[in-house]
Order: C-alpha cells, then sequence, then structure tokens
C-alpha cells in the first residue's frame, strides 16, 4: 500500500488548511485511515482516525473541535480539514492505513502498517 500526501503549506492564526492522503496498492476493503503529526524535537502526536465506512472517528483531544476527518471510499482518499489553526499545530503531518488494527491501538503509531511521506504545515502568528 502506497500513501500520497498533499495540502501542506503556510498559514496563518486562525486560518485553515484541507490535507488530503490518496491510497493505492492492495488496501483492501476495510481498512483505518488517519493522521499523526511530529513537531520538531517532539514525538509523533496522533491527531485523527476513521474507520472504513465513516461511522466511526476519533481526533487527538489538542484538536477536537478543530479538524475533522472523512473519507471518499471511490477515491481511497482521506482528508483532514483543519480550521481555526494555532502555531502549536506546526508540524509535518503524516497519513497511516491499517487493516487489522485495533481501536485501542489508534493513538499508537507503531500499530500502523501503512505510512506516508508527510506533508509540512507551518502556522505563523
Amino acid at each position: 500500500v502506497q500513501l500520497q500526501a498533499s495540502g501542506g503549506g503556510s498559514v496563518q492564526a486562525g486560518g485553515s488548511l484541507r490535507l488530503s492522503c490518496a491510497a493505492s496498492g492492495r488496501t483492501g476493503s476495510r481498512f483505518y485511515m488517519g493522521w499523526f503529526r511530529q513537531a520538531p524535537g517532539k514525538e509523533r502526536e496522533f491527531v485523527a482516525a476513521i474507520n472504513w465506512n465513516s461511522r466511526h472517528t476519533y481526533y487527538g483531544d489538542s484538536v477536537k473541535g478543530r479538524f475533522t476527518i472523512s473519507r471518499d471510499n471511490a477515491k481511497i482518499t482521506v482528508y483532514l480539514q483543519m480550521n481555526s489553526l494555532k502555531p502549536k499545530d506546526t508540524a509535518v503531518y503524516y497519513c497511516v492505513a491499517d487493516s487489522t488494527i485495533m481501536v485501542s491501538s489508534l493513538y499508537t503509531p507503531s500499530a500502523y502498517d501503512y505510512w506516508g511521506q508527510g506533508t509540512l504545515v507551518t502556522v505563523s502568528s
């Protein structure tokens, strides 16, 4: 499975960005997709995840109410709409996917089999 993320860039605080991540290869019919981020000098942080039919979404505490994850299975693409961005949201954002992950492991980076290349989001004050 290959994941290609796009949509990063620079924005001022309070602004919005939308990240996209397209999956290709042997993705299977049911798999979680999500996002992690890593700021300079910090560990990777869980941002959001969504199950295969979009009925269940999960968010990290720091982004709840500001970010929205969604997916389009026809395009095998996951999106992350980021609103009310803050300077502390500055990080490299990574797309992830896994078909066998347990819900209890969604917040753990090492639990995901597939990672995208990352896209940089910079929020200035």
